[in-house]
């Protein structure tokens, strides 16, 4: 009786729901010292950090902090820290970063940002574009223009476009059908007489080689493995025959190009190698003759190599 006394002292609101009376307690004293303790929270946030909206601008709060200028920090911070290693690449040969497993895996870990930044958008996380992108695997040994790493990093600097013309107007329905075959047979391991036969009369090896296996000056594919840069499917196969590769005059071709990511490394790249054919020294190239200066370099030297030599890593190389 005692508790019903109790509860029937209690003012209510004159709320009243299917008999259930809406009483008017008092909250807690917890959650009213809770409730005032964030207010005070906010008010402290308030005066040190940036939070009001102005016309322009915002307060700045009295510590000054901005999140543009903890990034900056950390950023700092990571940059003194690679500062040593950065260092010692820089005076290092791509052959001597090969040995030295410190620092290759300093440059494989260091690749994979700029790889995700700038690659992977293309060629996929780890070198596996999707299955159908006609991207390159990167992440095989099988190489258009070569798998060295000067031959990797000149890919990078220049860009590569390749180019197969368009044969729509040139061979009739039953020699596409039979060099269509040829090229399926001849990535099976299957020989093809008749399609051998046209090959060489169409000229096909002058690109693809005696062989078939291809030419990497001209970045043409290797017909005799089973590496597809579009698919290995009849119809597919039919239409790069038909429609060719980057042909500006067929408006069915295949598109397939690769940025030009430094100017300036491709030139320095060529000169270098004229240089080293022509039996001089490296070291007595006058750099200021060479180069106009006017170059352009989406990438640094620096980023080039390491992205070589991360991709090298990747397949295996040559």
């Amino acid at each position: 009786m005692a508790e019903k006394e109790e509860y029937e002292k209690v003012k209510d609101t004159g709320h009243n729901w299917d008999g259930i009376t809406e009483l008017d307690n008092p909250p807690p004293r917890w959650w009213l010292n809770a409730l005032y303790l964030s207010g005070l929270f906010v008010l402290v946030y308030l005066i040190l950090y940036p939070s009001l909206p102005l016309v322009h601008d915002s307060t700045k709060g009295l510590l000054g902090w901005t999140q543009i200028g903890e990034y900056k920090e950390a950023l700092a911070v990571m940059e003194e820290r690679r500062a040593p290693y950065e260092e010692k690449f820089s005076q290092m040969t791509i052959e001597e970063v090969l040995v030295d497993a410190d620092m290759l895996n300093y440059i494989s870990a260091s690749s994979k940002v700029l790889f995700g930044d700038n690659c992977a958008a293309c060629h996929g996380v780890g070198g596996q574009p999707p299955q159908g992108a006609a991207y390159p695997v990167l992440a095989d040994d099988d190489w258009l223009y070569g798998g060295t790493i000067d031959e990797i990093m000149m890919s990078i600097a220049k860009g590569r476009i390749g180019l197969m013309p368009a044969h729509a107007g040139a061979l009739t329905k039953q020699e596409v059908n039979l060099l269509t075959q040829f090229v399926i047979d001849s990535s099976n391991g299957v020989k093809n007489e008749a399609g051998r036969a046209l090959y060489d009369e169409f000229g096909c090896a002058m690109c693809h080689g005696d062989d078939a296996k291809g030419d990497k000056y001209a970045g043409s594919a290797n017909l005799t493995d089973r590496v597809w840069r579009f698919s290995g499917e009849e119809e597919q196969v039919r239409r790069t025959i038909l429609h060719g590769v980057n042909d500006s005059f067929d408006p069915q071709t295949r598109l397939a190009m690769m940025p030009q990511w430094s100017e300036k490394m491709a030139l320095m790249l060529e000169i270098k190698a004229d240089v080293l054919n022509g039996g001089e020294k490296v070291e007595d190239i006058n750099w200021e003759d060479e180069l106009s200066g006017d170059e352009t370099e989406r990438l640094s030297e620096s980023d080039i190599k390491k992205l070589a030599i991360y991709v090298h890593q990747l397949g295996g190389g040559e």
